[in-house]
């Protein structure tokens, strides 16, 4: 081991163990502060079942750790990088937004066009996709930046019905992308050593409030956490490096964010079976529907953590492995997908009736 990767190893352990901390010591705060102003997500016995009402802004917490541990252990040409500046300006924009709907429930429309806003600050910062290395063809590089950043910020916040699930589910894919960032770049075969720090250090935070947010959950992240985490997410697995041993590694983030693009595909489907405009709320989520089925959530959850290990796992392998056998690996992820998608459907969603006896009167309003 090089003295250069002793030095990056202790910088990552410090970080991830600095926002941990961070984490466990501010979500009791952030609990006590929501309960005094009573920010708490109440039950209405539909899509929020908990038993009584719970705080929001664990995402504060969250993203306090993380902006705190970064700005005690960062480096100077880590906030000298343009990327990185426009993750963290981005990101608090987000972060922003969130916190404004979950305390004044702010229009979809609304929340779209504050991410899309968010997404465009980052583009012009360098983070983004870049797949067609033409200039003639940038605008298709920022459609699909402005496609990634949105839809995976609300993935998260879609896949958030269930104590420790979003949260966890983001440590996982956390943890996976530093993994492959810092080996990457420890092999010299790209990427920058911030985006290892950056998830490790997001990773950290994740862990310290999972002790909060765990079954029975006492704060939840609400908006604010779960579209900050989800930028975060998309926009760091933009600048990894991906692909130099194979090209094909390049939809690696798709296969570590599955889980939540799952769920919200799946979701999609069957609220535009039912007629249910995408934004408006139903408990047709796969972790409800498991729920509903007699699985407790403790099960749910840590079967879903197991599922998100296989999918880092194999996005590994999309980095290292002989171009062969990466068509295989997506060949895997493809199927356990569609039979997922199968088996989840046949599974009632909690309060489905036979389809002449439903009403959109009849369907919740609000997602959780």
């Amino acid at each position: 081991m090089t003295s250069e990767l002793l030095t990056d190893t202790v910088w990552y352990a410090l970080a991830f163990l600095t926002s941990a901390a961070l984490a466990l010591y501010v979500t009791p705060l952030t609990i006590r502060v929501a309960r005094t102003f009573k920010i708490q997500d109440t039950p209405d016995g539909r899509l929020k079942k908990h038993t009584e009402p719970t705080p929001y802004l664990g995402g504060l917490a969250v993203a306090a750790a993380f902006m705190v541990a970064f700005g005690l252990l960062s480096t100077a040409a880590t906030t000298n990088n343009n990327q990185v500046m426009g993750i963290l300006v981005g990101g608090l924009m987000v972060l922003l937004l969130g916190l404004y709907d979950d305390l004044t429930n702010l229009r979809p429309s609304v929340k779209f066009l504050g991410q899309l806003l968010a997404a465009v600050v980052i583009y012009k910062a360098g983070v983004k996709v870049d797949i067609t290395h033409t200039p003639d063809l940038e605008w298709v590089d920022m459609l699909l930046t402005m496609l990634w950043i949105t839809g995976v910020a609300n993935a998260l916040n879609i896949i958030d019905v269930m104590d420790g699930l979003a949260a966890g589910t983001a440590f996982i894919a956390a943890m996976f992308l530093f993994v492959i960032s810092a080996s990457v770049f420890s092999l010299g075969l790209g990427g920058q050593r911030v985006v290892p720090f950056m998830a490790i250090t997001l990773a950290g935070a994740l862990l310290g409030y999972l002790k909060f947010n765990y079954h029975p959950a006492r704060i939840f992240l609400g908006d604010t956490g779960s579209l900050f985490i989800g930028f975060l997410l998309g926009a760091l697995s933009m600048v990894a490096a991906y692909s130099e041993i194979n090209r094909i590694a390049i939809v690696t983030p798709v296969v570590l964010l599955a889980i939540p693009i799952f769920d919200t595909v799946f979701v999609a489907w069957h609220r535009a079976r039912k007629g249910i405009p995408f934004f408006q709320g139903s408990p047709d989520h796969f972790a409800l529907r498991l729920r509903h089925a007699g699985m407790s959530v403790p099960t749910i959850v840590r079967r879903t953590y197991a599922v998100a290990i296989v999918l880092g796992s194999i996005a590994i392998g999309l980095v290292y492995a002989d171009p062969e056998v990466v068509p295989w690996l997506l060949g895997i992820v493809g199927v356990m997908s569609i039979a997922s998608a199968v088996l989840l459907s046949r599974l009632p969603a909690p309060g489905d009736r036979p389809r002449a006896e439903q009403s959109p009167a009849a369907l919740p309003e609000v997602d959780a």
